[in-house]
């Protein structure tokens, strides 16, 4: 969500004005990978900024939302599998370990059955952040 630029969260005065910031880097983050893809994809300028660049307050939207797409998988498998996140508990219950008791959590690895992590459970991606 915050990626996307999506995140409904107010909070505090506190909280509102580190959200600010955080939103004012994503920008720049995101300005700084459009201005790299132009660069790199000289062919395709004008296609690529037909796509991106219009957004009047460069927010980069729908680049975030691409990126998004394209790097979900690296994200899962980065909280999951990273030593920091691995014992989180916000993980919801994913996985049927085969005990025919139904879902468990897959917070203490970072695949399920150690199978390839090919599909993690982005289910809240598109779920309203308010139905959550």
């Amino acid at each position: 969500d915050i990626i996307r630029g999506r995140d409904l969260y107010g909070g505090n005065n506190k909280e509102k004005n580190r959200r600010q910031q955080l939103e004012e880097n994503l920008q720049k983050i995101f300005r700084n990978i459009y201005d790299k893809l132009l660069e790199e994809n000289r062919t395709n300028v004008q296609t690529l900024q037909a796509l991106y660049n219009d957004d009047k307050n460069k927010n980069f939207f729908k680049l975030r939302e691409d990126w998004w797409t394209a790097n979900r998988h690296t994200v899962w498998e980065a909280m999951t599998c990273s030593d920091e996140l691995r014992g989180a508990s916000y993980f919801h219950a994913t996985c049927d370990c085969g005990h025919n008791r139904g879902c468990s959590q897959a917070n203490n690895k970072c695949r399920c059955s150690d199978k390839a992590n090919t599909d993690p459970p982005t289910y809240f991606d598109y779920v309203p952040q308010y139905l959550r």
